[in-house]
């Protein structure tokens, strides 16, 4: 995880909130550093995780987890992590029969966009433990990254009704959190992404958006993060606060600093 980063949200391994869908949205940049950190951070936070990776491998997460100080393949060996390798098992859809409900189902039933089975995976990932005083703290879902699912020809809204589902129970009812990333492509004319990106924001506790520079590639500065607060529930005059930070990706961190005061060009 990102100690900066962690500065700026004001949280801790220690100290986690509870019930909270966050947001990670890129446009015309890469986020994924925002999908290592809040796993490596959850890790370290001793919940249980269910990461849904529907972009990279197993070894490419757990390289870069190692340089965070987390190792998946332990995590996983313990029981603390639950990982679907949709790389990997999507495999399984097309050259074999599976035995029962796959949670990629969707790519052999055309017909049926839906993300029926893959809710239901993660349901079964993360629910309580039979008896006894459980071993993790609250679970968590990650998920890297919704947008695969448009491009792969799922419907936004049965995506939105996928996030609806997952909030219901692990954020509701296990009292859990769910971190999303999605792209934002910017693209006026395609309505499924914008769909997407704004039915998540309208959901969204905390929505962290990394953008590249207007003024383009910049080795010093890599982007700019706008943090944005939510509370769904208050009046909108109450609800939102928002901070923009730009940053620069490092080996095994990233330094924030605001606009204009990178030390590069101090």
């Amino acid at each position: 995880m990102f100690p900066e980063l962690n500065n700026l949200l004001n949280i801790t391994p220690d100290k986690v909130e509870q019930g909270k869908l966050t947001l990670l949205c890129d446009a015309k940049t890469d986020g994924s550093f925002l999908v290592h950190h809040f796993l490596s951070f959850f890790l370290k936070a001793k919940c249980k995780v269910c990461f849904v990776a529907l972009v990279q491998s197993f070894s490419h997460y757990n390289i870069v987890g190692q340089k965070l100080g987390v190792s998946l393949t332990t995590a996983w060996e313990r029981g603390q992590l639950v990982f679907l390798e949709a790389l990997k098992t999507s495999l399984d859809i097309f050259f074999q029969t599976p035995a029962g409900p796959h949670p990629l189902q969707f790519l052999r039933e055309a017909s049926a966009r839906n993300l029926q089975p893959l809710y239901a995976f993660v349901q079964e990932a993360l629910k309580p433990e039979d008896g006894g005083e459980a071993t993790w703290r609250h679970p968590v879902l990650l998920v890297d990254d919704l947008s695969v699912l448009l491009s792969l020809g799922v419907r936004a809204v049965a995506v939105l009704d996928f996030i609806h589902y997952c909030r219901a129970t692990v954020c509701t009812e296990l009292k859990g959190n769910l971190v999303a990333l999605v792209h934002d492509s910017g693209d006026a004319a395609d309505e499924e992404n914008d769909l997407l990106v704004s039915g998540l924001s309208h959901q969204s506790h905390l929505i962290l958006r990394a953008e590249g520079l207007a003024t383009g590639f910049c080795k010093d500065v890599h982007g700019q993060l706008k943090v944005l607060w939510r509370r769904p529930s208050q009046a909108a005059a109450q609800r939102d606060r928002s901070l923009t930070y730009q940053y620069k990706i490092q080996d095994k961190t990233v330094s924030f600093f605001a606009k204009g005061l990178s030390p590069a060009v101090l």
